[in-house]
């Protein structure tokens, strides 16, 4: 008689070692957006761009982020998001190639921006696809115990490009001129992220999960059954009861900082007569990107700390403060023009530890909200987490693009008119706004505290 054959045991899923792929998967999602939002204002202000053309045509560049939720079902829908992740690593590194290679152009300025456009939509579809991977390929107690991971990594690729290589163009420029030094910048740029492409080709695990999106089967057939899916996530977030107030806090929250953001870097580099502080390049890479950044990330994690001590209500107007106050240490910088370099750093790191901590509150809202909480005590909005959360946290994120883009992009032509010193009274006023929009809110008093 034949011998009966015992089951075979299913083989265990492959272990998703995130230490192996998690700290370069979000340094590399960090870094294009620092390119396109940080180190691009720096290389026009060196390639003698004028501060109106700086802030109008860079702001635009945030339009990707903007509307990033339209597009971000067809990430679930076209292929397994490790190969968008691979695939957009790949397009990010060729787009700074490209970028390298037009610099010496007549029409330079026009050529960059167009290969940074799109550029921009590749890291915003890279950032879809990279944060869906992560919720995929980790079970939830080890996406908790990373959160801090991301963030960390996060920074360190904000430092490694507000700093380092602003540093590197500035010192290389010295010898070779800031064409060339920035073409080898945006060169090198460009074979790092043609690296990450090939070591997450390798690293990244391959999740069971990871597959594309089952389509509608509704009567009224796959595409119109998609269309109508897709509608009703948009249709849920619009029919908040706290709407208004939600899109209101969302647009207005960061008006000033917007317009602040965008000028802060030319302001540094502009000689002394035309009131600016007359810092080298590479003094901006150590003043604004290594140590600001450090004070943005010290407040961020005090922030987080003291929305999980005291909640979200509690802890809103003192972080609003400390985000809007420190805004008058460029008032101050203006009016003084310090030499010393250190005075200068330290005012930075005032304001950017004041931005990290009043910032927090802003993504812990956006958090709440598309986690289905309309504000109100005892209330969650449908009677649980939403079903939408993610897709509706990507509109939360695309309002806050829109909120930084639409003030940003008039910016440098309002300094030109007003000078540096009245631009930046101009920015303290236009915190007003932002004041008006967190008194609006209604926020439940227990949200964002650690349980008991």
């Amino acid at each position: 008689m034949p011998r009966a054959e015992s089951a075979a045991p299913t083989p265990a899923p492959p272990r998703p070692r995130p230490w192996r792929w998690v700290p370069t998967l979000y340094f590399a999602e960090a870094l294009p957006y620092v390119v396109v939002m940080s180190i691009a204002v720096v290389m026009y202000k060196n390639l003698g761009v004028s501060n109106t053309e700086i802030a109008l045509y860079t702001s635009w560049l945030y339009l990707p982020w903007v509307i990033k939720p339209l597009w971000s079902p067809l990430v679930d829908l076209l292929g397994a998001k490790r190969r968008w992740v691979v695939g957009m690593q790949f397009a990010v590194g060729a787009l700074l190639a490209m970028v390298a290679l037009t610099l010496p152009a007549p029409g330079f300025l026009q050529l960059t921006l167009a290969v940074l456009w799109l550029m921009a939509f590749a890291s915003a579809t890279h950032d879809i696809a990279a944060d869906g991977f992560y919720m995929l390929a980790l079970p939830q107690r080890t996406q908790a115990a990373f959160v801090g991971v991301r963030s960390t990594f996060y920074r360190l690729a904000m430092i490694a490009g507000q700093g380092a290589l602003v540093w590197l163009a500035g010192t290389l420029a010295e010898q070779r001129g800031f064409v060339l030094a920035w073409q080898l910048v945006m060169a090198l740029l460009g074979a790092l992220f043609i690296a990450f492409a090939a070591w997450h080709a390798w690293a990244l695990p391959r999740p069971a999960a990871d597959v594309a999106a089952p389509r509608s089967g509704r009567g009224e057939g796959r595409v119109l059954g998609f269309v109508a899916d897709f509608g009703a996530v948009f249709a849920a977030f619009f029919r908040k009861p706290e709407i208004v107030r939600l899109l209101t806090f969302l647009l207005l929250y960061r008006f000033a900082e917007a317009q602040l953001l965008k000028l802060v870097t030319p302001f540094m580099l502009d000689p002394l007569d035309q009131g600016g502080l007359a810092l080298r390049t590479q003094d901006v890479g150590i003043a604004y990107g290594t140590f600001g950044i450090a004070a943005l990330t010290v407040g961020g994690l005090l922030g987080g700390w003291l929305i999980s001590r005291f909640g979200l209500r509690t802890m809103l107007w003192p972080l609003v403060l400390a985000m809007h106050l420190p805004n008058t240490v460029y008032v101050l910088l203006a009016l003084w023009q310090p030499a010393a370099l250190g005075w200068v750093a330290g005012a930075i790191v005032v304001e950017q530890f004041g931005y990290g901590l009043g910032f927090t509150a802003y993504m812990v809202y956006m958090l709440m909200v598309a986690g289905g909480h309309d504000g109100r005590p005892g209330t969650d909005g449908a009677g649980g987490e939403s079903p939408h959360k993610t897709a509706h946290y990507a509109l939360c994120t695309g309002f806050m693009a829109l909120g930084m883009m639409l003030p940003g992009m008039g910016a440098g032509w309002l300094q030109e008119q007003l000078g540096y010193l009245n631009f930046f009274v101009w920015c303290v006023i236009a915190t007003v706004p932002s004041f008006l929009a967190a008194a609006w809110l209604r926020i439940d008093p227990e949200y964002g505290k650690k349980a008991e």
